[in-house]
């Protein structure tokens, strides 16, 4: 009897491992080459009870709607995008053109300043140390000069490999917008020939399962923007204490910034202490630490609660999947391992599939 427990247990290890390492890849590698279509197959399947909302409404042919709702909604994010660029590439522009005079003007006398103090409070030790510290002091300071000085030619060289791979990211868009076309056109015809192809049973799951996730997403969503939205207030409140100016459109941005998963609030809060450190002003500096470390400490207890809460996990699991979900995955694992353990926790209770009790 042991020996066909322990033979029955390594097999369904194994068979879950062979399962795993095949979603994994299916994952990391194929959701990239079918990317195109999925991303086409959700617009579509977005656009449908809008498009039918109008086609009924205008009595429209169904598939003339379903041209112009996708010709409205390409438009739109197309607009959308020009605008953001324009703005973004405006404001990088003017950033690496004022990093120089700022270095010159502020940084670099700021910084010798500070050093001066240093090499005041070790006037009492020993000549050749002085002289060491000073020398290592120079060299950073050069050495900061060089970088700042550099970081344009960085940013040249990362817009030219980003422009190498510009010829393939317009082939994907293309292919996904004539596929949203197509599928929009067709939809109704394409998900009764992905039904034919299933039994009532695994159809019946399959629909399911794209309830949950949907509502799922949705609810994903929500629990973010409301993250979002705290961390807004608490940078209102505490850029506004510290008497920042512009704090209420400072902490708009950040708190956007902040739904990023490596970067976060950190990405802008630490260079901007550190830069108000170097300028001196360091009750500021202070000020704006306090503030930063509140949001992460708050950010990092109100995010698993929240976001757990919504999904139906317990906040240690949810940190757990996102965390190992970003490392594998990235942003889509961010968002995507959380939502697969939720799917699998909800088909565990409700008995359509039995995984742990």
């Amino acid at each position: 009897m042991n020996i066909e427990k322990k033979k029955n247990f390594i097999i369904n290890t194994l068979y879950i491992a062979i399962i795993s390492v095949i979603v994994f890849f299916i994952i990391k590698y194929g959701l990239g080459l079918l990317a195109p279509f999925i991303i086409a197959f959700i617009i579509a399947y977005c656009l449908k009870k809008p498009t039918d909302w109008v086609s009924n409404k205008l009595k429209l042919p169904k598939k003339l709607t379903s041209i112009l709702m996708v010709i409205l909604f390409f438009s739109t994010i197309g607009v959308i995008i020009v605008l953001l660029t324009l703005r973004i590439g405006s404001g990088v522009a003017y950033l690496f053109t004022f990093l120089p005079e700022f270095y010159t003007t502020q940084l670099s006398p700021t910084l010798m300043a500070f050093f001066d103090v240093i090499e005041g409070m070790f006037k009492s030790m020993d000549p050749q140390l002085i002289q060491t510290l000073s020398d290592v002091l120079n060299q950073s300071l050069k050495a900061l000069g060089d970088l700042l000085s550099n970081l344009s030619v960085m940013v040249i060289s990362s817009v030219t490999n980003y422009a190498s791979a510009l010829p393939e990211l317009l082939i994907r868009i293309l292919f996904t917008l004539i596929s949203t076309f197509f599928i929009a056109i067709d939809y109704d015809q394409i998900v009764a020939f992905l039904q034919r192809q299933l039994s009532q049973k695994t159809f019946t799951l399959v629909t399911h399962i794209k309830d949950y996730i949907v509502g799922t997403l949705f609810v994903c969503i929500r629990s973010y923007a409301l993250i979002m939205f705290i961390t807004f207030v608490e940078l209102a409140i505490g850029l506004s204490i510290i008497r920042v100016e512009n704090s209420l459109f400072i902490a708009l941005l950040i708190s956007v910034f902040d739904i990023l998963p490596v970067l976060g609030t950190g990405g802008i809060m630490i260079p901007w202490i550190i830069l108000t450190a170097f300028q001196g002003n360091y009750v500021m500096a202070i000020g704006l630490l306090v503030v930063y470390l509140i949001i992460t400490v708050i950010r990092n207890i109100i995010e698993p609660k929240i976001v757990g809460q919504q999904i139906g996990l317990h906040p240690v699991v949810t940190l757990l999947s996102m965390f190992i979900g970003t490392k594998l995955f990235g942003v889509l694992g961010l968002f995507g391992l959380p939502i697969t353990l939720s799917l699998l926790n909800h088909l565990n209770e409700d008995g359509t599939i039995k995984i742990f009790k």
